[in-house]
């Protein structure tokens, strides 16, 4: 098959659909790497170490996207990109469609057959090509959220961790999913006093294993969340629902309750946010402020670790590339039905329920 792979052209996105590691092996497998000069170099990789992994080097997206039957990208493909997708090609890489009925109406115009990295799916029911950039997500949100306390940053002026004589900060987790624990790791890790609140009491159960005294486990109840925003100084957004827009779990009136200064950062941005003042950001302009209230929603928050978010990305979603290089888009999907989950679009129809669902639109498996 060929396989091409267009730089990536979202606003401060550096990562890189396959790192040339990535390409030797599909190159070994029997497969015609097509890239794009540059795509690599938000990463420190040169055409040249493409050229030596096995790949041909072409000058645009529209050659990538000619000449290539299989497309893996990192984000969604912007306008410009989704003007070239034909019924022929085989789209592979994050796409959020929830929250975005025109890249799904352009995707659907298309024809072509795209499939989803966040609703791919493991036997246990996780997802295994969202995870990776949940975990790096999940630990930039503590990161980015004691940047934000600061008063400099226009913060509260709160140190996560406090000192000695002076009491760390309150962090609130929603959502105990693989970005929520990452979050806490990171939140423990800097001393503050930390609270994970989750729907499933047996989640609770093993998180409370997990941490033993390091954190506090709560019931998400509205009244427990509504009391978390009040006394909190980080709240960490960090719920998922598989395909569908994420749940509004924190109303603009709880942002009144608020201490000033106080941050919110939303992990669930992609799906929509789970916070109701959310809007997507960029890494150009991370965050904005309502009613006195720092909120950061940057949808590629990932992006701003490139590097590391690109190799943890490229060694989930290889082994189903290579699947889908080597038996093709239909007959992968009938081997694998964890591969077939990730159909998102195709035949300009919708082929998962979630997304369906949260677009209004109808479904056909």
């Amino acid at each position: 098959m060929r396989v091409g792979v267009p730089k990536e052209i979202k606003n401060h996105e550096y990562r890189v659909g396959l790192t040339p590691p990535s390409v030797s092996e599909l190159v070994a497998a029997g497969h015609d790497l097509i890239i794009q000069a540059g795509a690599g170099s938000g990463i420190d990789f040169s055409d040249a170490d493409y050229v030596t992994a096995g790949a041909r080097i072409v000058g645009t997206a529209a050659e990538v996207f000619a000449e290539a039957d299989m497309i893996v990208k990192v984000k969604e493909p912007q306008p410009v990109e989704i003007a070239m997708l034909e019924p022929r090609h085989v789209l592979f890489t994050y796409l959020h469609l929830a929250p975005d009925p025109e890249q799904a109406a352009g995707l659907m115009k298309s024809g072509a057959t795209c499939i989803a990295y966040e609703t791919v799916t493991a036997r246990d029911g996780s997802l295994p090509l969202l995870k990776p950039m949940s975990e790096v997500a999940g630990r930039m949100s503590i990161q980015v959220g004691a940047h934000y306390l600061e008063k400099e940053q226009g913060g509260r002026g709160v140190l996560l961790g406090g000192v000695p004589g002076v009491a760390p900060a309150k962090v609130a987790i929603l959502g105990g999913g693989v970005s929520g624990v990452n979050a806490a790791q990171m939140a423990v890790g800097m001393r503050a006093d930390v609270t994970i609140y989750d729907i499933s009491n047996q989640r609770l159960a093993e998180l409370d294993m997990f941490f033993s005294s390091q954190i506090k486990t709560a019931y998400a109840s509205k009244a427990a969340i509504a009391a978390a925003v009040a006394n909190a100084h980080l709240v960490i957004g960090a719920v998922l629902v598989p395909g569908a827009a994420a749940p509004k779990l924190v109303t603009r009136d709880m942002l009144k309750t608020m201490k000033r200064g106080s941050v919110l950062v939303d992990i669930a941005i992609d799906q929509g946010g789970c916070f109701e003042t959310s809007h997507a950001t960029t890494h150009d302009d991370p965050v904005f402020t309502v009613d006195g209230i720092i909120h950061y929603c940057v949808a590629n928050m990932p992006g701003a670790v490139a590097r590391t978010s690109a190799f943890a990305l490229n060694n989930a979603t290889l082994p189903f590339a290579l699947r889908l290089a080597n038996l093709g888009a239909e007959a992968a999907m009938q081997a694998d039905p964890h591969l077939a989950a990730g159909l998102n679009v195709s035949g300009g129809k919708i082929r998962h329920r979630a997304v369906a669902e949260a677009l209004g639109l109808p479904f056909e498996g």
